[in-house]
């Protein structure tokens, strides 16, 4: 369990900090990255779906709308990513919040799992607990406490961290219903996005269920598939995007 968890912290500091370096490189290469890393994934979700619709010779149209609804989402989760990633360094900082979000809730979804287990979540994914759930959700709200933390620090030792104040605490001006402080709404929003992550993993969880395969490809030796590694993240952007643009349109 040590060793499968060192793995799966490795691998997500790793991809954390891919992730942080396309982000703050430009907008461009940013979107470069995230077709080049969606057309991966689609071609994962088109081998998944290909393996089962093909013992259904009868079924070729459901095959090609499964296919256009992956491919419709994918383009949901591209646009979304382009629009809460901005031009400026505080939108910035709030998609990588999103993204410290969704790796604490995949890490405390693990550990609780494989710690405390008990009884399975749902028959789509046999690995899901109940209590790994509520891991993912205790996990989640780590970076609200973390952030905050660091300001708290920051102003009782007048020290002045640029890179953490500029990546980390600074609140988008367009989404200032949304200032990352310690209530219950960042608590909500923190605990929406984690369950946004778990319905990402259940929804990849069973259409690889269907075919019968552990991992959707075998991108990440030792890891599974890309879209392993970021069926949470596909849906929790679209999330953050309809929460944060609600407030500002309906407030």
């Amino acid at each position: 369990m040590a060793v499968e968890l060192g793995k799966r912290i490795i691998t997500s500091i790793i991809l954390f900090l891919i992730a942080i370096f396309c982000i703050l490189i430009h907008k461009f290469v940013f979107v470069s990255i995230l077709i080049v890393i969606l057309f991966i994934s689609f071609n994962e979700w088109r081998d998944i779906n290909y393996k089962y619709f093909k013992k259904k010779q009868h079924n070729n149209w459901k095959y090609f709308f499964v296919q256009f609804v992956g491919l419709v989402y994918l383009f949901i989760f591209l646009s979304t990513s382009i629009a809460l990633r901005g031009n400026n360094s505080e939108s910035i900082a709030f998609f990588i919040i999103i993204l410290c979000i969704c790796i604490f809730s995949d890490i405390g979804g693990y550990v609780f799992g494989k710690v405390i287990g008990g009884k399975k979540l749902t028959k789509i994914s046999p690995n899901k607990t109940i209590s790994g759930s509520l891991g993912s959700f205790i996990f989640s709200l780590l970076p609200l406490f973390l952030f905050n933390f660091q300001n708290y620090f920051d102003s009782h030792f007048d020290l002045d961290f640029k890179v953490y104040n500029w990546a980390f605490v600074s609140v988008p001006s367009e989404y200032e219903t949304f200032n990352f402080e310690i209530s219950l709404k960042s608590i909500l929003f923190c605990l929406i996005i984690s369950l946004s992550c778990q319905l990402g993993d259940l929804f990849i969880s069973y259409f690889k269920r269907l075919n019968n395969v552990k991992d959707a490809g075998t991108v990440l030796p030792g890891h599974g598939g890309l879209l392993d590694r970021i069926d949470g993240i596909i849906f929790a952007i679209p999330t953050a995007f309809i929460l944060i643009f609600t407030q500002i349109y309906l407030y």
